[in-house]
């Protein structure tokens, strides 16, 4: 701590460079083309690149630290005209905050920034003696260290340390990682949510206020009720709105697991926002949602199984089986499958043989249990008091106009909720693929919120026209249809793929359409529960305002 080094040489033998064979300078050369970035953390700071640019050159000083910006780690090296340079000297520069201590105790210091400034420095150009300790040659007057990819290559790699004191606090130590994004941008993505869900409040306004009240109004008239039943439809299939639909176990499983998802989300959502998950902890984020998901399954299993005695099903144990292993299964059937082949690749990126067996364990001891104990709770209780009584013989439905096409409903559905939250994605995105922080959990957290509004808001719109279609077949239609912003999701990740990410390999792009697959089936399950919930509210709310003879 506070030792300045001014010239360290490493991996030496006295006074002889390292040695790059023709295989090692090969693969080198790769990596600098395919733009690869070093790493390093010093007390659990990672290491940044400083990337300075002023707008006005007479206000320098003043902006100087208001236009710093920076990138993580630093890059391998770097090409010129087809020539392949790498970066051999590292100058550190570590920041220190002292701390205020009692009289006659030793000051105490704290890393609280880590910066390092990456040179690419040729052999020739470098001295060093017999003790080890190099002499590093002005900027001006020094030369690059090439790499040949045709012969071995001959080097040193050397670092310098320099510290600073600081006025950054330890607990304000993270600011400068987690404000690299411009909040601005995200201010504009709330504001372009909250204009699409007034956007979906107006239409949802118009038609509960003007449409329903008076469709509600004519229906309660004794008078003049076969005219109105042959204006408006919805009150026509009363008889069998409330009908159970085909797969009532499946249906119930996948609403099961997407209650389970939503109230792991929205907890782990808020807690970040709190600031109880900072990235300081690494995998703090990943381990408190894989435990909650665990520990959600109680409410999963508990709204999946009166929702199975709602739909008059009959085998709980079977539907409690289903709910506990179909979403987590495939997750983890898709997981374990990626992870053979990081596997294959030796990288240290995959997931250690004994955590997938504490998964499991965590799966199967916690998870099944939890979830069969609420699904059976959840099935003893009263089933949903539906407001109507089911007609024995189904009534036969009218041709459909085009528009209310599933696949049309999917494609209109989706795209005002993924228009409330896809800036936000880009910057989740980011944050997954391209190496950034993601920490602005506040605005997450409105997004969340505008989410579930818009969900609800398009879900209802849509059972509401499909009802006044005579269409009753809405309970896995308006889960489908509400899912539909999932597609969008795809849809995305596809274009940033193919725009933003230089992913040549193969199995680096098998990485990340099997990453991206598992997101966007949770995704349609999240907003598929929301949507399937607000539009059974709403069904029940209309039938039960209405006089049925």
């Amino acid at each position: 701590m506070n030792i300045e080094k001014k010239c360290e040489v490493l991996c030496n033998v006295p006074n002889k460079p390292v040695v790059l064979t023709k295989e090692s300078s090969q693969l080198v050369v790769e990596r600098i083309q395919e733009e690869y970035y070093v790493h390093l953390i010093a007390d659990n700071l990672p290491v940044a690149t400083r990337l300075e640019f002023y707008s006005n050159h007479e206000e320098e000083e003043k902006n100087k630290e208001r236009d710093l910006q920076f990138e993580h780690g630093y890059r391998l090296g770097f090409m010129e005209k087809n020539r392949f340079f790498l970066h051999n000297h590292l100058s550190f520069i570590l920041y220190y905050h002292r701390e205020d201590v009692e009289e006659n105790q030793e000051p105490t210091y704290r890393v609280v920034r880590f910066e390092v400034i990456p040179q690419s420095i040729a052999l020739a150009d470098m001295k060093v003696d017999e003790k080890g300790v190099c002499v590093l040659p002005e900027a001006a007057s020094a030369s690059a260290q090439e790499i040949d990819p045709k012969k071995p290559n001959e080097l040193f790699f050397t670092y310098s340390v320099h510290w600073e004191e600081s006025d950054i606090k330890w607990a304000s130590r993270w600011d400068t990682y987690l404000t690299m994004s411009d909040v601005q941008i995200h201010w504009f993505s709330i504001v372009n949510s909250v204009v699409v869900v007034f956007f979906l409040s107006g239409i949802l306004s118009m038609i509960i206020i003007r449409t329903l009240r008076k469709d509600i109004a004519n229906y309660n008239k004794e008078d003049d009720i076969e005219d109105t039943m042959e204006e408006s439809g919805w009150k026509l299939v009363h008889g069998d709105v409330f009908r159970p639909p085909q797969y009532p176990m499946i249906l119930s499983s996948l609403l099961g697991s997407g209650i389970q998802l939503f109230c792991m989300i929205l907890i782990v959502i808020f807690v970040a926002m709190l600031g109880m998950l900072s990235p300081s902890s690494r995998g703090a984020l990943m381990t408190t949602a894989c435990f909650l998901f665990m520990f959600m399954g109680v409410f999963g299993g508990f709204s999946a199984g009166r929702l199975y005695r709602t739909l008059k099903g009959h085998r709980w144990k079977k539907g409690a089986f289903c709910t506990a292993m179909l979403y987590p299964g495939v997750v983890f059937g898709i997981c374990f499958i990626l992870n053979c082949f990081i596997w294959g690749k030796h990288s240290s990126g995959a997931v250690p043989f004994p955590t997938m067996v504490a998964l499991l364990c965590m799966w199967f001891g916690i998870s099944l249990p939890l979830v069969y104990l609420g699904y059976y709770f959840g099935f003893r209780k009263q089933p949903y008091d539906n407001p109507v009584r089911t007609n024995q013989i189904p009534r036969q439905i009218p041709e459909q106009r085009w528009y209310m096409n599933r696949f049309v409903g999917i494609l209109m559905a989706g795209i005002l909720p993924f228009g409330a939250m896809f800036i936000e994605l880009f910057f989740i995105f980011s944050a997954i693929w391209e190496n950034q922080f993601y920490y602005l959990f506040g605005f997450l957290f409105l997004v969340f919120i505008i989410l579930v509004v818009s969900c609800s808001q398009i879900s209802i719109v849509m059972v509401y026209f499909q009802l006044c279609a005579e269409d009753y077949r809405w309970w896995w239609r308006t889960f489908l249809v509400s899912g539909g912003s999932a597609f969008y999701v795809l849809i995305y990740a596809v274009f940033y793929f193919v725009n933003k990410l230089d992913i040549v390999e193969f199995i680096p792009s098998l990485l990340y359409f099997g990453y991206t697959a598992l997101m966007v089936l949770s995704f349609w399950l999240l907003t598929g529960t929301i949507g399937f919930y607000a539009a059974y509210m709403f069904v029940r709310k209309i039938y039960a305002a209405v006089k049925i003879d």
